[in-house]
């Protein structure tokens, strides 16, 4: 669950590609990009990834680059796209988990298996944290928000819990709780780069009530 996410894992199948390598060569490439796009992510932030300094610190040709990410902002898609994908992963994991397990505070366990994603996931933190977010990435983030709603409706009914009948009003709930969660958690990385713990215990003690609530309507 806290392994790093790889170029490799975001090689594969992105919207913002011009178009999709095949040849084991060109995803090597592709990867190597993307690994130094992170890399220079972290060190500097948004506004210094140019393809120009891309290509040049990846040592391949612009002209190769822009076969597969042609401006900037597809390269900052690319990454958000495989943050995404390492959380949407997460999600599949703890609902996995969750038909064999049984967890006293679905809450705790949840909010910290994310924290430790921001925890670990330097480069998805400078993104979010940054200025250079363009409209494509937050419009897969709101889809990626619903997404993980999903995620965590199927941890809850893998656990058992009692849930409204209303289909609807529990994907609602569990949208909301994301949003919640996702608001809390970045502030608490803001202020604390191992994450605020008392604000993401706050954190806990807002969505176990809301929880509450929740099962209270079944």
């Amino acid at each position: 669950m806290s392994e790093p996410t790889t170029g490799l894992d975001r090689a594969a199948g992105l919207a913002s590609l011009r178009r999709t390598p095949q040849q084991a060569r060109s995803r090597a490439r592709l990867a190597r990009v993307l690994e130094t796009a992170e890399r220079v992510l972290i060190d500097e932030g948004t506004g210094a990834l140019t393809t120009t300094r891309i290509a040049a610190e990846a040592k391949v040709s612009v002209g190769s680059l822009y076969q597969y990410l042609p401006d900037r902002g597809a390269i900052i898609e690319a990454l958000a796209a495989g943050y995404f994908a390492k959380l949407e992963a997460t999600a599949d994991a703890l609902a996995e988990a969750a038909t064999a397990e049984r967890w006293e505070d679905p809450v705790g366990v949840l909010v910290d298996a994310y924290a430790e994603i921001y925890r670990t996931e330097h480069g998805f933190r400078a993104l979010w944290f940054g200025s250079g977010l363009t409209e494509r990435t937050r419009a897969a983030d709101r889809a990626h928000k619903r997404r993980m709603a999903d995620g965590i409706r199927r941890v809850l009914l893998a656990l058992d819990v009692p849930l409204p009948r209303d289909d609807e009003a529990v994907a609602r709930a569990c949208h909301a709780a994301v949003l919640a969660a996702d608001a809390l958690a970045q502030e608490a990385f803001r202020r604390d780069p191992q994450g605020d713990a008392a604000l993401l215990d706050e954190a806990k003690t807002m969505l176990r009530g809301y929880l509450t609530a929740l099962t209270a309507r079944s």
